[in-house]
C-alpha cells in the first residue's frame, strides 16, 4: 500500500511538471505570434501574420521586408524599392514632418483621413506618401499602398514668413492625420522653423524681382479687341483672368514668361469694343523663369514690338520714358540676381524658387 502511494505521488509530480512545461511552450509561441510582422488590410485595419520563420529572424526584419502569398505559406524577405527624392517637398523652403507606420496603408485610407484644408494660415502644405512598390514620393491616390508619409509646410512666400500660430495649426492638423492612420509623427522644433522662416523671408524679399513697364498710347486709344489682335502677332495668348494675355513658356505646365495686362473691367463690359484703353502693363516675374530661356530679352523685345504696333510709349511705373540705357542697367543687375539665386540653390525657374516667390 505504501509502495502504491509512493508511485502515485511520483506520477503526479511528473504530470504536473509536464503541464508547467507545456504552459511555458504555449506562452512562448503566443509571445512570438504577438511580436510577428503585421499586414494592413485594405481598409487600414491591421491583421497579424503568423511567423513561419525563426522568431529571432522575424523580429529582425522590418514589416515591409516580408512577403507572403497566402496565410500559412512561408514568409520570405523581399527587397525594398529604392527611395527616390520628392519633387514637391524641399527642405530648403519646407518644414518637414515625418509619419512612420508599422505597416503600409492604402491610399484610400490615407485620403479618407487627410485634413480638409491643406493650409495653415496663408501657408500651404502638402502631404506625400512613399509608394511601397515604386519607392516614389507621391500625392496619395487610390489603388496604391504607402509605407511612410511626410508633410511639408512652406516656410515663406510673398505674404511673409510662417509664424508661431500658423505652425501650431499645421501641427494640430497633421497630428490628427497621424492619429487617424496610427502613425508616429515627428515634427521639427517650432522655434527653429520660425527662425529659419524669417531668414528665408529676408533673403527672398531682398532678391525678389518683378519687372513691369507701361505702354501708354501716344494718340489714339485702343479697344480690347485691337489689343488682342496686336498681342497675338507676337505670341501672346488669352490668359485665365479677364484683361490678361500671356506669353506661354515652352515647358508644359510652367508659368508664363510674360503677362500683358489691361483693365479687367473693360474686358468684362457688356460691349468691350466700346471701351477705350490708353495703358497696358507688360510684366516679367523673374524667379519664375529659367535664365536660359532669356526672359529679359523676351520682355525687352515684346515691349519694343508692341510699342511700335500700338503706337505707344514705353515708361517705368512712375511714368518716366525707358530708353536703351535703362534696359542695359536692368540687364546688368538681373545677371547678378540670377547668380545669387543659383548660389542659394534657388535658381530662377526651379520648382523651389517658383514656390518661394509666389
Amino acid at each position: 500500500m505504501q509502495q502504491l502511494t509512493s508511485l502515485s505521488l511520483t506520477t503526479l509530480l511528473l504530470l504536473a511538471g509536464g503541464v508547467v512545461l507545456l504552459g511555458v511552450l504555449v506562452h512562448g509561441l503566443w509571445s512570438a505570434r504577438r511580436a510577428g510582422p503585421r499586414r494592413a488590410t485594405e481598409d487600414g485595419i491591421e491583421s497579424r501574420l503568423e511567423p513561419q520563420l525563426d522568431p529571432v529572424e522575424v523580429a529582425a526584419l522590418e514589416p515591409d521586408e516580408l512577403a507572403s502569398d497566402a496565410p500559412g505559406t512561408p514568409l520570405t524577405p523581399v527587397a525594398r524599392p529604392p527611395r527616390r527624392p520628392s519633387v514637391r517637398i524641399d527642405a530648403l523652403i519646407d518644414a518637414i514632418a515625418v509619419f512612420a507606420l508599422e505597416a503600409p496603408v492604402s491610399g484610400e485610407f490615407a485620403l479618407q483621413h487627410q485634413p480638409p484644408s491643406h493650409r495653415a494660415g496663408n501657408k500651404p502644405f502638402q502631404i506625400e506618401g512613399l509608394n511601397a512598390e515604386t519607392g516614389d514620393w507621391e500625392l496619395p491616390q487610390p489603388g496604391q499602398r504607402y509605407s511612410e508619409f511626410q508633410a511639408g509646410l512652406k516656410m515663406a512666400n510673398r505674404a511673409g514668413p510662417v509664424n508661431e500660430i500658423e505652425y501650431s495649426e499645421f501641427v494640430q492638423k497633421l497630428q490628427a492625420f497621424a492619429d487617424a492612420i496610427q502613425a508616429d509623427a515627428q515634427f521639427p522644433d517650432m522655434l527653429e522653423v520660425v527662425a529659419h522662416a524669417r531668414e528665408l523671408d529676408q533673403f527672398a524679399a531682398a532678391h525678389d524681382a518683378q519687372l513691369a513697364l507701361l505702354l501708354r498710347a501716344k494718340s489714339t486709344a485702343w479697344t480690347p479687341g485691337f489689343i488682342h489682335q496686336m498681342a497675338l502677332r507676337h505670341g501672346f495668348v488669352p490668359g485665365q483672368l479677364p484683361g490678361r494675355l500671356v506669353l506661354p513658356s515652352p515647358d508644359e505646365g510652367a508659368p508664363p514668361i510674360l503677362t500683358l495686362n489691361f483693365d479687367p473691367q473693360a474686358a468684362l463690359a457688356e460691349n468691350p469694343e466700346a471701351q477705350s484703353l490708353r495703358e497696358l502693363t507688360l510684366a516679367l516675374d523673374v524667379p519664375q523663369t529659367p535664365a536660359e530661356q532669356e526672359p529679359f530679352a523676351a520682355w525687352q523685345d515684346s515691349a519694343r514690338l508692341l510699342a511700335r504696333d500700338l503706337e505707344a510709349e514705353m515708361c517705368d511705373d512712375r511714368g518716366h520714358p525707358l530708353g536703351l540705357h535703362a534696359f542695359a542697367a536692368i540687364d546688368t543687375e538681373l545677371k547678378k540676381l540670377y547668380e545669387t539665386l543659383a548660389a542659394r540653390d534657388l535658381p530662377a525657374g526651379s520648382a523651389a524658387a517658383r514656390r518661394l516667390f509666389s
